[in-house]
């Protein structure tokens, strides 16, 4: 029911529609929960029914997605990836664009069958362990790791989730789903054009954002001034005390993370600790809390020491390193204080890396996003967990595996014959990726409490909200209306030039809008304009199919250069600076050889 009968359809959808890309844009909520939100506000509206509105949870396009990541997470848990880690070390040599090259044919290879999220997850310690031993800046290396998953996900069907989705579209639109490796002839060409200018562009364009070798993560962090030591003298009114009844932390905003009491030192959890004279409290705070503490009577600041002394003492039993915060962790959002992170993960952060933006200061209070980078000082046993955990990446590579190499054979054999069974039409992708999941699980690859969190619910709720937005566009005619307005500007322009007017736009919006969202907006209207004029209506779905993926400029367009962005140390622009001239390159070319692999 339209509860607003004098407003047309189509100016209703449209109101819906700006709405929501100015709430993706601005990030007022997770982008899944403003799809959502669209859905419930089109069922108010009427523009979809009810039934429509929840059919994104049932969509075959989304379960497929869902099956998919569960595939992933099988090959990935039983050490099939890591197999490549010897390989890339000894064919990488020390030209630095022969290494990028061999980086970008592994990944891209891998990608093109596991979705690329976890393939950047994982590689991305082993860059960093690279680049240390190859004496080569982490941020030569980083971005091209993202980017050439984004092209190797593009060779194939399941290669991404926009894959899966815009062969759904295609189907409720009328013609046929795609087929495994209908646009592989598209797709390789087009990944090894991207390989071959990364390989050449990424050691001139981009800058050495951290030291080759990233020796001193103190350093990197600007940390000497913020860390030093306070020893408690008998004057103090600490003594006595523990540690949280002193409000010593509260009072002067610091982190106490250590206590050192006759040369022996005791790590977090320290707050039940009873405070003695000569204690010496490690602790790290902002210049000012430091200047005040000064003022406390019965508190002395040892001021000759270092940084790299805390180094020094955490060889035996801590350790510090760099975490980074995936976007299905449930941080996102949160603050530390509010997660209470020193007591659930027993470590304490000493500073948020940010993009190029270092916080060092009031770290509790500071929302944490999807990307955000932590230096994280913790007792050894706490790593362990905290490289477990599904919601965090630690940047290094595990002490301890608990991978299942032993099934890493019936892995590969399960999903080869997910892929073949699809790939000579015996039974759809939907059939078989589901009968790998069960197989998956019988033949012990993957734990069944596993299962649930390989699946990226951020992902499956982002598509179930924006299936619908989908469905109310072609209810009320806005793709129809749309079209014929852009078919009558552009009624001049030949079939190569819609294409690369069709890639750019859309190739523009992916980078403000996730790829799920404008591959949904903008497949039907260009299915709709190719009607319209006669021509290859799938030449014009491969073209909105591949911009939707190819970001390049930004950050924030895929979720994989967000991965990237603060373990590169990266400036916003640096994404521009490489990114543009590669998008440039693909809007003129990918239209160029879609019509001369599938025609116009």
């Amino acid at each position: 029911m339209n509860w607003f009968p004098e407003i047309s359809p189509i100016a209703l959808t449209l109101v819906v529609l700006i709405v929501a890309l100015i709430a993706f844009v601005g990030e007022w909520l997770p982008i899944d929960l403003t799809a959502l939100a669209v859905t419930v506000v089109l069922m108010i509206l009427g523009l979809v029914k009810p039934e429509e509105g929840i059919s994104g949870f049932g969509n075959p396009a989304t379960i497929t997605i869902m099956a998919m990541l569960i595939l992933s997470a099988g090959v990935t848990k039983t050490g099939v990836i890591n197999t490549v880690r010897d390989f890339l070390i000894s064919w990488g040599g020390k030209s630095l664009s022969r290494q990028v090259f061999v980086l970008g044919l592994t990944v891209g290879s891998i990608s093109a069958f596991v979705n690329n999220n976890p393939v950047v997850a994982l590689f991305l310690p082993i860059v960093e362990q690279w680049s240390k031993q190859t004496k080569v800046s982490v941020s030569k290396l980083l971005i091209p790791l993202s980017y050439c998953t984004i092209l190797g996900g593009l060779t194939t069907l399941v290669g991404t989730s926009t894959n899966i989705l815009a062969s759904g579209i295609a189907a409720k639109l009328g013609y046929k789903e795609f087929s495994l490796f209908q646009f592989t002839k598209l797709g390789i060409p087009v990944f090894f054009i991207g390989l071959v200018y990364l390989s050449l562009a990424a050691p001139r364009l981009l800058p050495a954002r951290k030291p080759p070798g990233g020796d001193s993560l103190a350093e990197d962090y600007q940390l000497k001034e913020y860390v030093s030591e306070i020893i408690i003298t008998p004057k103090s009114s600490l003594v006595g005390q523990t540690l949280r009844s002193s409000g010593i932390q509260r009072k002067f905003d610091l982190d106490v993370l250590e206590i050192i009491r006759n040369d022996i030192h005791f790590p977090p959890p320290l707050a039940d600790k009873v405070l003695n004279v000569g204690d010496i409290l490690l602790v790290r705070g902002s210049r000012d809390s430091l200047l005040k503490i000064k003022d406390e009577k019965g508190v002395e600041i040892l001021a000759d020491f270092k940084f790299n002394s805390l180094q020094g003492k955490s060889q035996q039993e801590e350790k510090i390193a760099e975490v980074l915060i995936l976007s299905n962790s449930r941080l996102v959002g949160t603050t530390l204080k509010d997660i209470r992170f020193r007591q659930r993960y027993n470590a304490t952060v000493l500073a948020i890396r940010r993009g190029e933006e270092i916080i060092r200061e009031r770290l509790g209070r500071v929302p944490l996003k999807f990307g955000d980078l932590l230096l994280v000082q913790a007792p050894k046993e706490s790593f362990i967990g905290l490289q477990t955990t599904r919601e965090l990446l630690v940047l290094e590579e595990k002490d301890i595996e608990n991978l299942r190499r032993e099934k890493a054979g019936i892995a590969l054999a399960i999903v080869a014959g997910v892929i073949l069974l699809s790939a000579f039409d015996i039974l759809p992708i939907l059939v078989t990726s589901l009968a790998g999941v069960i197989l998956m699980v019988i033949t012990g690859c993957l734990k069944p409490g596993e299962v649930y969190g390989a699946v990226r619910w951020d992902i499956i709720f982002l598509l179930a909200g924006l299936i619908p937005l989908g469905i109310a566009m072609d209810n009320s005619g806005t793709n129809q209306w749309l079209a014929d307005n852009i078919t009558r500007l552009a009624s001049n322009l030949s079939g190569y030039w819609l294409l690369v007017v069709l890639y750019l736009v859309t190739a523009i919006l992916t980078e403000v809008l996730s790829n799920q969202a404008t591959v949904v907006i903008m497949l039907p209207i260009a299915v709709k304009i190719a009607e319209i004029f006669a021509l290859n209506p799938y030449s014009f779905m491969y073209v909105v199919t591949f911009a939707s993926s190819n970001s390049f400029m930004t950050p924030i367009g895929y979720q994989t250069n967000t991965m990237v962005y603060a373990p590169g140390g990266y400036k916003f622009l640096d994404y521009t600076r490489i990114g543009l001239p590669l998008t440039i390159l693909f809007t003129f070319i990918v239209p160029w050889l879609v019509i001369k692999i599938y025609g116009l």
